[in-house]
């Protein structure tokens, strides 16, 4: 069976993790500081901070932007639950901003078109106090014009990256947070690199490293500055805000270090995976993923569109084929605001239609660093037969 991810581990991977084993420390030791260093060089920023996964990252990055009961986030209805339901662990209302058609990532016009509206509701309109844009598949959003209208309407941009680990933009590297106050990653088995679970926050601000720190072990401090009193001795932490157990391993942490050496080779081998993707299904009736101008994405994932006025078959038909001929699909994703707890808090589908017509063509493809040639060229081989 062809899955349509999978996680590439070598035995250097092994070896590192081996190493930890053996050492003094499993947990809270220097390998979790040493994989926070050496990604946030690579990326170009300040500061980074390792957690059990992208979801407790972003909970963090939340906390540490001060969400709250009464404040609005902004997100991408296409994306996992995670990047909207970080608002709702602050007690923050959440809402969506429509996808572009062709990169699948928040449209920074229809952004720009609902905080004006917003703002010229006055009282009865609430802007943003975080956006989350979504790098899907590992493109980056139009960070310019998002970071322009932070500016402007004072929101903090809070970049979901947990795809794009790897991923260029304008010259530079996803995660430097060059026009964010945060970026995400996402450790996970399937992901660009891995930790078996993990995540991580990136970020150039001194004031949200250190909130990120304390609300990663349980709002708990040592640091004699952050105290309300003189420390009673050696031993002596308080708890001066209410956090979580959100630590990664030093076991998780040598696994992630140990990638880091073949991250450029990783996002080389799907990048040219996705190129032969782009030209052996050139015939077929599907749209092939577009990039935007500045962008180099990871290619966490690989997404099609069907073009629904040639192909007649449902999807469900088309999955549960590519299956029997053993291929799995995935689809990324089902639109977060249609989901009952969503629909729940008084969102509807045709908020956000672009979104809806792209839930009902879109598809996954397999995609990962193991994947062979020939392999591929049997999945489009079965395509051609089941859209056939």
């Amino acid at each position: 069976m062809i899955f349509y991810g999978k996680q590439d581990v070598n035995d250097a991977d092994i070896a590192a993790v081996e190493a930890v084993l053996r050492s003094d420390f499993l947990t809270q030791g220097p390998a979790i500081e040493r994989f926070e260093r050496r990604v946030a060089a690579y990326c170009g920023a300040k500061y980074a901070v390792a957690v059990t996964n992208a979801t407790s990252a972003l909970h963090i990055a939340c906390r540490a932007a001060g969400l709250a009961e009464g404040d609005m986030l902004w997100t991408s209805p296409i994306t996992f639950t995670a990047s909207a339901n970080c608002g709702r662990y602050c007690g923050a209302d959440v809402d969506f901003v429509d996808i572009d058609d062709a990169t699948y990532n928040m449209d920074a016009d229809v952004l720009e078109q609902k905080l004006a509206a917003a703002r010229a509701a006055g009282r009865s309109g609430r802007l943003p106090k975080v956006v989350v844009p979504v790098h899907l598949a590992g493109q980056s959003c139009d960070m310019v014009r998002i970071h322009a209208l932070a500016e402007e309407y004072g929101f903090t941009v809070l970049e979901d990256a947990s795809h794009a680990t790897g991923a260029d933009y304008l010259g530079g590297k996803v995660g430097s947070c060059a026009y964010s106050d945060m970026a995400v990653f996402s450790f996970h088995p399937v992901k660009i690199i891995t930790t078996g679970e993990g995540g991580m926050v990136l970020t150039n601000r001194a004031d949200l490293y250190e909130k990120l720190k304390l609300y990663r072990s349980h709002g708990i401090t040592r640091d004699p500055q952050l105290m309300t009193h003189a420390s009673d001795g050696p031993w002596y932490y308080q708890q001066v805000d209410l956090g979580y157990n959100y630590r990664m391993t030093d076991i998780q942490a040598a696994l992630g270090y140990s990638q880091m050496d073949r991250l450029d080779q990783f996002v080389a081998r799907r990048r040219h995976l996705v190129a032969r993707y782009n030209e052996l299904l050139r015939d077929l009736p599907l749209r092939t993923p577009h990039v935007m101008d500045g962008a180099g994405p990871s290619w966490h994932i690989y997404i099609v569109r069907l073009d629904l006025t040639k192909v007649k078959k449902p999807k469900t038909q088309i999955f549960a084929e590519m299956r029997a001929r053993g291929i799995t699909l995935n689809l990324h994703y089902i639109p977060v605001h249609t989901q009952p707890y969503y629909e729940a808090l008084g969102h509807r589908p045709e908020e956000c239609p672009v979104a809806m017509q792209y839930y009902k063509e879109a598809f996954t493809l397999p995609l990962y660093t193991l994947l062979t040639e020939e392999q591929q060229d049997g999945i489009v081989a079965a395509l051609k037969e089941v859209l056939a």
